[in-house]
């Protein structure tokens, strides 16, 4: 068989193209209510007292406030947020009492009469201001984390060194905007708690679950609907609107669901940290890099959620796919009375890379070098050292992706060409170069110890049960490639259980480039023991491969469950942040050209090449659609998005007014697959590709601008009215 490396027909995909796929809101329970989330109208303050208009019927209406809640809490990394706010509020949208209905349209009519006595609290949008504490938004210091990575000597080296550049780069919020907004539903029956939803990680709203109504994971059965959708904003934050619709459930007895419209969802949930990063380089005068010195100053909202996560791999990617002989990095992330940030694609690195490309760019321009070639001059390679000390021993595809790219672009013939101004627009092309860890940091994989079982079922099948969940990305499918291969069976044998905390392990959360490296080597491993008990009882009875299945079903021998292994080499120190932070890495170069209207200053791509090392391609078309998607994303965030912000209000919370690239904005793309194995990667060696397309698509654009306009961008996004403050400032210094 040989399933692995052949873009087979997506299993998934029959069922989505017909229309016949259940997605949350087409589900319906007898009885079901409606539930609503009633939320702040102010950035912060003190909660004194929630009024229900005595004047409206409220018969039929079920309502809920903090003193309904068992356990006041979100189970996340930190236990600071509550459920429903019972006394401060410390952002807009903080949600402070919910409604059910079985009637949509008299719930909406009863929201508006419940009104809230609050009284104001100074609110602190701006993350140096609470840095220096000038207000005390989250106790007791406003810091969420912080991280310190060393290694050589940096101020000592930047002192000698003969070049030194100086930036500092920005980047703002991002919106997730997965094509199904958040929804649930919700019920209890003699067996507990059921949260049916559109979910990315079952065992993180099972945990949520357990701690708010003080139960056991007996109790609690999450499953994942269809999911339309992720990108890290279905990670944590669906854990939120589960125990909010079952809280409505328990009181009023009934199911409810939960569904946001897309101006609630873009409002309330969790967005990309903005972020703040100063760097410090030296280098000689013939471009080889020596020192660097990184400070990151993040944005985490009102309350902790996933920061401290966001924050590390932020850092530990600040250095960029570069050797540096001497690194400083620090980093800190704070509170701020704005809806709490969380994951994101990428989450943490693209804020980071596209500081640290930008800076290559600047110091590139005053060595009056080629910056790809600077950048390639000085990439890791086997055998280099991280900026956490970790030596690269394996994978490290970036030199043939550099090529790739170059060549396929032109670059070459187009950089030396210089802008190409034809009237009143101009073209430019840029590069970006980076690296983006697989799988979970340090010694996460160790203390997760993920789960995945496979069982033979009669009549020669096989099912994969695996909290590993499909959000549009492909795991189905995949999964089902690597089963088939290591069992010698065709694709259409294999089948994939719905996640459901009550019947799969749990195999970690889909989130950080994880889910084939890591979950699909331990698929791969239990199918290959399945294939060893299904030979050797070939081999004892003489029965043909069918029968043997049914015959080791029969006597209870058809089930095989396999926990993660961490690799024994891979050594990690938390408190010094030295060591393998990541088992491998995926590589990437990204080159885009674009055209800048010299008088508007709209930006269009006219072409774009992204070369990425993803170990070895399961499913090639699977793997050239996450890379065109994250590119895509990449694109948006650096020409097109942007929240605009009025005391703590998001002011343009629709799709009509949140700008995100369509398929008409999307440029011709090139995409380039380079395969340097990981030899613990499932079928022949796969890594993490998920996060790493979302890396190189701004600083790539922003360079191309510069190269076209002399524009030097620091800061994102890219908007035509920023192009145009920047130009009339000056061109690039």
């Amino acid at each position: 068989m040989s399933n692995v490396g052949t873009s087979v027909p997506r299993t998934d995909g029959p069922s989505k193209v017909v229309g016949t796929a259940k997605y949350v809101d087409d589900l319906s329970m007898p009885g079901m209510l409606h539930g609503a989330t009633l939320r702040s109208p102010v950035a912060r303050g003190i909660l004194k007292r929630i009024v229900k208009d005595p004047a409206f019927d409220w018969t039929g209406i079920t309502f809920v406030d903090a003193t309904d809640v068992p356990v006041n809490v979100v189970a996340l990394i930190q236990d600071d947020q509550p459920v429903l706010a019972s006394h401060e509020i410390r952002h807009r949208y903080e949600p402070l009492a919910l409604i059910a209905c079985d009637d949509a349209l008299r719930l909406a009519r009863a929201a508006r009469h419940v009104t809230f006595e609050i009284e104001p609290l100074p609110a602190i949008f701006d993350p140096r201001a609470s840095f220096e504490r000038r207000e005390i938004v989250a106790p007791p210091d406003n810091v969420f984390g912080r991280y310190r990575i060393t290694k050589g000597d940096a101020e000592a080296a930047l002192a000698s060194c003969e070049v030194v550049v100086s930036g500092t780069y920005s980047v703002h919020h991002q919106e997730q905007l997965y094509i199904e907004p958040q929804g649930v539903i919700a019920w209890f029956d003699e067996r507990g708690a059921h949260v049916h939803g559109s979910i990315q990680c079952p065992y993180y709203v099972q945990k949520g679950v357990k701690k708010t109504f003080v139960l056991t994971e007996s109790d609690v059965d999450v499953v994942q609907t269809v999911t339309g959708g992720g990108f890290g904003g279905k990670e944590e934050y669906p854990t939120v609107i589960s125990l909010h619709a079952l809280l409505l459930a328990k009181k009023s007895r009934r199911p409810v669901k939960m569904i946001y419209d897309r101006q609630e969802d873009i409002e309330a949930t969790t967005k990309r940290h903005p972020a703040e990063i100063g760097i410090v380089t030296g280098c000689d005068r013939d471009g080889t890099l020596r020192a660097i010195s990184i400070h990151v100053l993040m944005d985490g909202g009102a309350y902790v959620t996933l920061t401290p996560v966001v924050l590390s791999r932020g850092i530990l990617h600040a250095a960029g796919a570069y050797r540096w002989e001497h690194v400083l990095a620090e980093a800190v992330a704070v509170a701020t009375n704005t809806p709490p940030n969380g994951a994101f694609r990428g989450f943490g690195a693209p804020q980071t890379i596209w500081a640290v490309e930008r800076h290559l760019d600047k110091v590139a321009r005053q060595l009056g070098m080629d910056p790809l070639v600077l950048k390639s001059n000085n990439v890791l390679r086997v055998g280099d050292t991280t900026a956490t000390s970790q030596t690269l021993k394996e994978s490290v595809g970036i030199g043939e992706c550099i090529e790739k790219a170059r060549t396929a672009s032109d670059w070459d013939r187009k950089r030396a060409l210089g802008p190409v101004v034809q009237g009143r627009k101009a073209r430019g092309i840029g590069a970006c170069v980076f690296m983006h860890g697989a799988g979970f940091t340090g010694s996460g994989e160790r203390r997760l110890k993920g789960r995945v079982a496979l069982d033979l079922l009669l009549g020669g099948r096989v099912r994969i049960r695996t909290a590993s969940t499909d959000i549009g990305q492909g795991t189905e499918t995949v999964f089902s490639q690597i089963a088939a291969d290591a069992l010698g069976l065709p694709m259409s044998q294999v089948e994939f259980l719905q996640p459901s905390t009550a019947r799969v392990p749990d195999s970690g959360p889909t989130v950080a480039s994880r889910t084939v490296m890591v979950v699909g080597s331990i698929v791969e491993a239990a199918a290959r023991e399945l294939k060893e008990r299904i030979d050797a009882e070939q081999a004892a009875t003489g029965l043909d491969r069918r029968r043997a299945m049914d015959a080791l079903v029969f006597r209870a021998m058809g089930t095989a469950e396999h926990v993660y292994d961490t690799p024994r080499d891979l050594e990690w120190d938390d408190a010094t942040y030295r060591g393998d932070a990541y088992p491998v890495y995926g590589w990437g170069c990204d080159i885009a050209e674009v055209e800048v209207d010299l008088d508007t200053f709209e930006t269009k791509v006219l072409g774009f090449w992204a070369a990425a090392d993803v170990g070895k391609a399961i499913h090639p078309t699977h793997c050239k659609g996450q890379i065109e998607g994250g590119t895509l994303q990449a694109i948006g965030w650096a020409l097109h998005e942007q929240i605009v912000w009025k005391d703590g209000a998001i002011l343009n919370g629709r799709m009509t007014n949140y700008i995100v690239p369509t398929s008409l904005d999307a440029p011709p793309f090139t995409t380039l697959l380079v395969e340097a194995p990981y030899s613990r990667g499932p079928g022949g060696g796969a890594k993490g590709i998920g996060e790493l397309p979302m890396d190189g698509g701004a600083p790539a654009i922003a360079a191309a601008i510069e190269h076209a306009t002399g524009i030097s961008m620091d800061n994102l996004p890219c908007l035509p009215e920023d192009l145009f403050e920047r130009a009339r400032k000056g061109r690039a210094a």
